[in-house]
């Protein structure tokens, strides 16, 4: 038999004024933590992980526009700055206070804004395989940037298939029966292709150049996790955010590539139920 793809329902909706964004909480007892993806994902990355931490507290995920089960359509601000804005406005919304916060990939930029630019205040911060600042608009990334309509035009099979060779190439471990089919399906058929470089060419090095100067003023606890094999943002990222947030180390994950929730997840999970 075929695998089958595991399901994942964001229930609840937050009506916000640039399109609906969709969320979910698991666990109703204990502080806060908010728990944030990257891109080309969604809050399917955090599938095992939020169940989990959800035993002895309150965990929130969301998918950010234009990605997941949340809106996506044309002329959708989707930087980094925006999507920052969005995140600050969703705490407000719900009504948390100073929560806990993890987040990987473009998560950890727009995390990292919403603190530093927004003025949102977390109690601490869990940053991994993330982009931060300096410069990271390289590889595929970079040729999407440098190329959208090009890559637009791509057939659906063409497209598909890079779509399914970036993921892949995420992951150290590979993924787990059925996992691949659910990253791949909010980026499918015709708005689902659009919607993929959309949000790629919109994301630029200029929206953390905003704050970078600002990482060594952090005051609040932070660690850092990365993976010894990330091949989309090698460790030397992992190094220049060590390097710029002050007082902070590094736990190096071996066996370990850009996606910590799939390659490591115990590893994950034991240091995000520390606090």
């Amino acid at each position: 038999m075929p695998p089958t793809t595991p399901t994942w329902n964001l229930d609840h909706v937050f009506r916000h004024a640039d399109g609906d964004i969709r969320w979910r909480q698991f666990g109703e007892q204990g502080p806060p933590i908010v728990l944030v993806h990257g891109t080309p994902y969604s809050s399917f990355l955090w599938r095992d992980i939020a169940p989990a931490l959800a035993r002895t507290r309150r965990v929130i995920v969301f998918d950010h526009l234009g990605y997941g089960q949340s809106d996506k359509s044309e002329m959708q601000d989707l930087t980094l700055a925006a999507q920052a804005r969005r995140f600050a406005a969703l705490l407000s919304y719900l009504g948390v206070e100073r929560p806990r916060v993890a987040a990987n990939d473009i998560g950890g930029a727009i995390t990292l804004r919403a603190l530093l630019v927004e003025g949102v205040r977390f109690s601490d911060m869990t940053l991994f395989d993330c982009v931060s600042g300096g410069q990271w608009e390289g590889g595929l990334f970079g040729q999407i940037r440098q190329n959208p309509e090009v890559f637009a035009q791509l057939p659906g099979y063409a497209h598909r298939a890079l779509v399914a060779s970036h993921l892949r190439h995420a992951t150290y471990a590979g993924f787990r029966p059925g996992v691949l089919d659910a990253y791949l399906a909010p980026w499918l058929g015709e708005a689902g292709q659009a919607a993929f470089y959309r949000q790629y060419r919109q994301l630029s090095e200029a929206d953390t150049d905003d704050y970078s100067s600002l990482l060594g003023d952090v005051d609040i606890p932070v660690r850092l996790l990365w993976g010894c094999d990330d091949r989309i943002l090698p460790p030397r990222h992992g190094e220049w955010l060590r390097d710029h947030i002050r007082h902070e180390s590094m736990t190096w994950i071996e066996n370990a590539g850009h996606l910590l929730q799939e390659d490591a997840p115990a590893q994950l999970l034991a240091v995000l139920e520390q606090a």
